[in-house]
């Protein structure tokens, strides 16, 4: 994906090309229904647009993940439809403003093309959430995900990539040779960020991927550590971290009270 798509800056625990995006049981905390810091706290209670989701995952595809809120009874998914997808897309920088146009028109003209890449993002989303979780290293050193489960998914997600890449084409970028994915527009998102996929799987430092803690009351999101020391916990101190602290006071101090008598 070309660095010019007006996705977050680089940073360190991304090499190569994937710089250029960059980017269970127990306490949980829902995502679907809640207020974010920074929005004012106006959104308390009322469902969240997926535009609306903070950017933590540290690269795209991560984002891309923590939009299946995975907790709770019962998925929440703010890829709702094919609209909230194309918005995402745009907000992300996995396309411009003027792809976007070009996608809208496609897929208005041709809503089984917007289905299909609707489901296609949908499977990449899940395919990489199993490999993410694959790598993910626990405490006391297994993986948090399922390795044979994982392996099913890079198969899966090479055939993505595959159809992707046969639909790229090599163009004349600034003096440079360059290999374009996205130049059918009904498949221009799925291609975009099935090239995103492959990259960060290549190239990012999967040793830095970290899960809010769902057992200690953290929303399960997927984010690429990228703090010097590798020792960040939550996808935000502001949300999950707080939140928690918060309760941990609470029960302490509830704890501490004197029996009643």
């Amino acid at each position: 994906m070309p660095r010019d798509r007006g996705i977050r800056p680089p940073d360190r625990h991304l090499n190569g090309r994937a710089a250029g995006f960059a980017a269970l049981a127990g306490p949980w905390q829902s995502r679907s229904m809640t207020s974010f810091s920074g929005l004012g706290g106006s959104l308390v209670g009322m469902p969240l647009d997926v535009c609306q989701l903070p950017m933590v995952g540290g690269h795209p595809v991560l984002d891309l993940v923590n939009t299946l809120e995975r907790g709770g009874s019962s998925p929440h998914d703010f890829l709702s439809d094919s609209s909230a997808l194309l918005r995402w897309s745009a907000k992300v920088g996995v396309i411009s403003d003027a792809e976007a146009d070009q996608v809208g028109r496609a897929w208005h003209d041709e809503p089984a093309a917007a289905q299909a890449g609707l489901a296609a993002v949908r499977d990449i989303r899940e395919g990489l959430h199993l490999v993410m979780l694959a790598a993910i290293v626990d405490a006391d050193g297994g993986t948090a995900g399922d390795p044979v489960a994982a392996g099913a998914a890079l198969v899966a997600l090479h055939q993505h990539w595959s159809g992707a890449a046969a639909r790229a084409r090599f163009v004349l970028d600034s003096s440079r040779v360059r290999l374009a994915y996205g130049t059918v527009p009904a498949m221009l998102v799925p291609d975009r960020i099935a090239e995103a996929a492959f990259d960060v799987m290549l190239t990012a430092d999967l040793t830095r991927v970290r899960r809010c803690p769902v057992l200690e009351g953290g929303c399960g999101w997927l984010f690429l550590d990228q703090s010097r020391n590798g020792s960040r916990r939550w996808c935000r101190m502001a949300d999950c971290g707080n939140a928690v602290k918060a309760r941990r006071l609470t029960e302490r101090r509830r704890a501490a009270r004197p029996p009643r008598s």
